[in-house]
C-alpha cells in the first residue's frame, strides 16, 4: 500500500520537492553579509571610541567610564541576537551540506 502520509508527504515523510532537487524555502543570509552585523559592529566600535575619548567633568570624574560602556556593548549584542533570532525564526530553509 502506497498512500501519502499526509498531503504533499510521500509515506517517507520527506515532501516531494526534496526528491525533485527544488528548494522548499530559502534560509535568511549568513549574518557576516547582513547589514545589521556592520551597524552593530560600527555601534560597538563607537561606544568604546566615545568612552575611551570622553575625559573628566570639571571635579576629575569621568563622564563615560569603562563599566557604563561595557554594559551599552551588551546591550547592543543582546539586540543584535534578538534580531538574529527574530530574523531566522521566520525563514524556511533546510541544511544541504553545503558549505560557502
Amino acid at each position: 500500500m502506497s498512500a501519502a502520509s499526509s498531503a504533499g508527504y510521500p509515506e517517507s515523510g520527506m515532501p516531494r520537492a526534496t526528491y525533485a532537487g527544488e528548494r522548499v524555502g530559502e534560509e535568511t543570509k549568513p549574518s557576516y553579509k547582513t547589514t545589521e552585523l556592520m551597524a552593530f559592529v560600527a555601534a560597538v566600535v563607537a561606544v568604546l571610541i566615545a568612552s575611551a575619548v570622553v575625559g573628566d567633568d570639571a571635579r576629575g570624574v569621568d563622564r563615560f567610564p569603562a563599566g557604563q560602556a561595557w554594559l551599552y556593548v551588551t546591550l547592543l549584542t543582546i539586540g543584535y541576537m534578538i534580531s538574529r533570532g527574530l530574523a531566522k525564526s521566520g525563514s524556511r530553509g533546510r541544511d544541504d551540506g553545503a558549505r560557502v
